[in-house]
């Protein structure tokens, strides 16, 4: 472009919406630079190499992405990069593989085909850190909003159960 010729460059919106997040994983500081608006799941399996957490349906409605972050369960695939900054996330690899609930799966036979168990978990693991001793509805109503194609439901309510019982006797809360 010549200076006379009225033409400006434009600024490309992808430079300017990048950023270097940094925030705590599983325990460990990480920084990302990437896109603030690239949503949290892809940041997590693609950058970060960390692919326990699955993609559902890319808009929140179907669980399969639940991570923790402070502490709450939240959906990633729909949350931005940005939004962490600062924060501790908790993935399902961050349960360390001898958590209570994923020992409680395994003894009620949860899994058939296991897409949906790592949004499951982390939904579980959010309940039992704030409701240490869930009645059957208080479980119902917080897994309600993570799908299982192959209808597990009654053996993810017993699992629970049996999580939130092992839990209470070590005296220990899930996060």
């Amino acid at each position: 472009m010549s200076a006379g010729s009225g033409l400006t460059a434009q600024p490309n919106p992808q430079e300017e919406s990048a950023l270097i997040v940094r925030f705590t994983v599983n325990g460990e500081e990480r920084s990302v630079d990437a896109d603030a608006s690239m949503p949290l799941l892809w940041a997590l399996r693609d950058l970060l190499g960390l692919r326990g957490t699955k993609y559902g349906c890319g808009i929140a409605e179907c669980g399969v992405c639940t991570v923790h972050v402070d502490g709450s369960a939240v959906r990633s695939c729909v949350l931005p990069l940005s939004a962490v900054e600062g924060k501790h996330v908790r993935t399902i690899e961050g349960l360390g593989g001898n958590h209570a609930l994923q020992r409680a799966w395994i003894e009620k036979q949860v899994p058939q085909c296991g897409f949906c168990q790592p949004g499951q978990i982390m939904q579980a693991a959010a309940l039992l850190a704030s409701n240490p001793d869930p009645d059957r509805e208080q479980v119902r109503e917080s897994m309600s909003g993570v799908l299982c194609r192959c209808g597990t439901y009654l053996r993810i309510e017993a699992a629970v159960q049996i999580a939130a019982a092992e839990l209470r006797k070590a005296g220990e809360h899930s996060d």
